[in-house]
């Protein structure tokens, strides 16, 4: 018969085992705790990059023009082809993917000879200011071209700059869709031009598109702080200072948020409308 001394040992013993039992149980719940944390912090990273990267493409072809006309693409080198005057050949292709919020207003006029050197200056009167852009032909003398045709041809008038995403690495004011939709554009489309090293800082003007290669129209953003994206996008120029203080005051008020589930951001909320959009130089 155990003696009490050696009944008390067994206790300890018995005690001690159920001590372990539990360390060892709540050692397994943090480290599977700690995977689980892990995991999902992984899937959220991936989905904020998914977001992020699909920011300026749309759901369908009808609806990335515009929404989308976020900015994706490559593939300029074989839309054009430079000439032994130094100006370029530039491919205005129909646009025959059937979206009914296409303008026609004809296409840019001697595109087998695109200036490729200087500036192009247009004055975008809205209700909220003027800003004034200047597009580069050196860097994207296809888009520069178009561009100002398009102003030429009283395009933008009337049409409101229907998204704005007010993030601290993407914030831009899209515009250049006379229906106001997200899916509006001319009846022609062309490639995209990204020169390498290509980044979008702070006054940066750059052409949305659909995502795929030789789908930009006319949609275009304007950046008001120095916005991450891949280099999908054609940088076609610059806003000035006056311009980027009317995009500060729209970018202050905020979205309506009513593209998160496409692209990201949503109508302003102090409403933009480009009045005229001229060619002042």
């Amino acid at each position: 018969m155990p003696t009490n001394k050696q009944r008390r040992q067994a206790a300890q013993r018995h005690l001690q085992k159920q001590l372990e039992r539990r360390a060892e149980l709540a050692k397994r719940r943090r480290r599977n705790l700690g995977i689980l944390a892990t995991a999902v912090a992984v899937a959220v990273i991936v989905v904020a990059a998914l977001v992020i990267t699909g920011v300026f493409s749309g759901k369908d072809s009808s609806t990335d023009a515009a929404a989308s006309s976020s900015p994706v693409a490559t593939g300029s080198a074989a839309a054009a082809t430079t000439n032994a005057d130094g100006t370029i050949s530039c491919a205005y292709s129909p646009d025959d993917s059937g979206n009914p919020n296409l303008k026609d207003v004809g296409t840019p006029p001697t595109p087998e000879a695109t200036p490729t050197q200087g500036t192009s200056t247009l004055l975008m009167s809205t209700n909220q200011g003027d800003l004034t852009l200047t597009l580069d032909r050196t860097k994207a003398p296809c888009a520069a071209a178009s561009f100002a045709y398009l102003a030429g041809q009283k395009f933008f008038d009337g049409s409101p700059c229907h998204r704005e995403v007010n993030q601290p690495t993407f914030g831009v004011l899209q515009c250049g869709d006379p229906t106001g939709s997200g899916s509006g554009g001319p009846s022609y489309k062309f490639a995209q031009e990204i020169p390498d090293g290509t980044t979008y800082p702070r006054g940066t003007i750059a052409m949305a598109n659909t995502g795929q290669p030789n789908s930009t129209g006319s949609q275009f953003f304007l950046c008001f702080v120095d916005t991450q994206l891949s280099p999908d996008y054609t940088p076609v120029g610059t806003v000035d200072e006056a311009g980027l203080a009317v995009l500060d005051t729209v970018a202050a008020a905020g979205n309506d948020g009513s593209f998160e589930a496409q692209a990201g951001g949503g109508a302003p909320n102090l409403p933009v409308t480009i009045t005229t959009m001229t060619v002042v130089g």
